[in-house]
């Protein structure tokens, strides 16, 4: 017979609510198993007779020799007609207590990473909230969004491709998608876009690493931003790559600066339409001289252009890629923020000669994006929804921002002073009065409110603090009800 103490291990192991899933045999399997491997039943020890342990769970008897079968298969006890049950003769399987209490301190341990596995864990990796609350930037608004069109168009997707979208796609993209995208880049962006140079995505995230992995080399520099978008930086930080900040002002990214740099620098990113975090847009004379300087340096602009589609005042200036007649421009793009995240549908639009390269590296990482929801998508945009989609969200877009703008001075101005973007999906707030940063987040957080400290985004001298304010995934009354309450917690 098991000791006292083995019974109740057993029964605490199938009583435990983590395990409540699994069928009763398998529950007991599992903790006499687990008794075996931690040792507290050596190698040939007998186990209770089925009948007896039975009694003693308070299970049917069927239930015990399903669990003994199950563990005489995997070779962890051998049963002996007219002896009975007993556990295996396995070495490797009788570490014992002092054993067991050392395997779980090294479990405990840090692992032991690589460099480029540690600077990737050190950056804390790009998490995004799943259940979004005010003020989370770069949120859609995904209520509105046309689900019963979308579901009627991926059923004519599965009715006419049938089994096929179950397969292994294409991994540059399905063509239809590939086409559709290149013609609204041309089309809304002045891009210089065919299908056969679109590269389609999980994410501009991927486009991110990929450029990094594939473009540089750990150590080399890469202009960023300053202040930048946190996910770039991430990436490149993760590539090993030498981040050379680069000052933005009203008029973006200053360019003098990157021509001034007397090192070989062999890429820029950059966020020209809407510059994240600021909101300012790259100058045309600063758009064509970063071309020039690019063509001159034989270095790449990588062109994170993440939500341009919402722009409030007037028509967004062209692409940087669509100006770019050297081909030395790499174009992201992604529909994580014009339509939905749970798309993880991105893209890029490579030069000719990096299209066959970046496609087989993006093999290594996950071979393909799924093609029905490709499929659908494309017909979605071939159908003129995702063009009305865009055209309705700017509309409730711009007017979410008004209403963020004004109850902020309204309620907010002893503490923060709205700068007020052309364009996006959040609004940076300067910090005015005695309030600091950091205690604006936490009594924000304290009361349910999610905001994005500014000064973590800069890279170079005394930042000016502030918080970045999502708007366009929340209704006015969710809007005004968030303010009142940080202007309570401000108080």
């Amino acid at each position: 017979m098991f000791k006292h103490s083995q019974l109740e291990s057993v029964k605490a192991w199938i009583a435990h609510p983590a395990h409540a899933a699994m069928p009763l045999h398998a529950r007991i399997q599992r903790a006499i198993r687990q008794l075996i491997v931690d040792g507290a039943l050596g190698p040939g020890k007998p186990l209770p007779a089925s009948r007896a342990l039975a009694a003693s769970l308070s299970v049917s008897r069927d239930t015990v020799e399903a669990a003994y079968g199950q563990l005489h298969a995997e070779g962890f006890i051998e049963r002996r007609v007219g002896s009975g049950s007993f556990v295996s003769q396995m070495s490797e399987f009788t570490p014992g207590h002092r054993q067991s209490r050392r395997d779980a301190l090294a479990r405990h341990r840090a692992p032991a990473l690589s460099r480029r596995g540690a600077a990737v864990f050190r950056g804390g990796g790009v998490r995004e909230m799943l259940d979004p609350r005010p003020f989370a930037p770069g949120v859609p608004e995904t209520r509105t969004f046309p689900l019963a069109l979308w579901e009627r168009l991926e059923r004519q997707v599965v009715k006419e491709v049938g089994t096929q979208a179950l397969a292994h796609g294409d991994p540059q993209g399905t063509e239809p998608l590939r086409r559709a995208i290149a013609d609204y880049v041309n089309l809304e962006r002045g891009a210089r876009a065919t299908a056969d140079r679109v590269l389609v995505l999980t994410s501009s995230q991927q486009a991110m690493s990929l450029c990094a992995t594939m473009l540089l080399d750990p150590g080399d520099p890469i202009f960023i931003e300053d202040p930048a978008y946190y996910g770039a930086r991430k990436a490149f930080d993760a590539a090993g790559l030498d981040c050379v900040p680069v000052r933005v002002d009203r008029q973006g990214i200053a360019v003098e600066q990157i021509a001034a740099e007397a090192r070989e620098v062999k890429a820029v990113y950059l966020t020209p339409s809407h510059q994240f975090p600021t909101g300012a847009t790259l100058a045309l004379d600063r758009r064509l001289a970063l071309i020039e300087w690019a063509a001159r340096q034989q270095a790449w602009i990588i062109e994170d252009d993440y939500d341009s589609e919402f722009h409030y005042a007037g028509k967004p200036t062209a692409c940087v890629q669509g100006l770019d007649p050297h081909d030395r421009t790499i174009y992201i793009g992604t529909f994580t923020k014009s339509l939905f995240p749970g798309l993880r549908i991105g893209y890029v639009v490579l030069p000719p000669q990096l299209v066959k390269p970046m496609t087989t590296a993006r093999t290594l990482l996950d071979g393909h994006s799924a093609p029905l929801p490709q499929l659908t998508l494309a017909r979605f945009m071939e159908g003129g929804h995702f063009g009305a989609h865009v055209r309705t969200m700017r509309g409730i877009y711009a007017e979410r921002l008004d209403i963020l703008a004004r109850l902020v001075r309204t309620h907010l101005g002893d503490f923060v002073e709205p700068r007020v973007p052309i364009g996006g999906l959040q609004m940076p707030c300067a910090l005015t009065g005695t309030l600091s940063e950091r205690a604006a987040i936490d009594a924000a957080r304290h009361v349910g409110i999610e905001l994005l400290g500014l000064s973590a985004l800069h890279a170079l001298g005394k930042p000016e603090t502030g918080v970045l304010m999502g708007f366009a995934a929340y209704t006015p009354a969710e809007i005004e009800t968030a303010v009142r309450k940080l202007a309570t917690a401000y108080r």
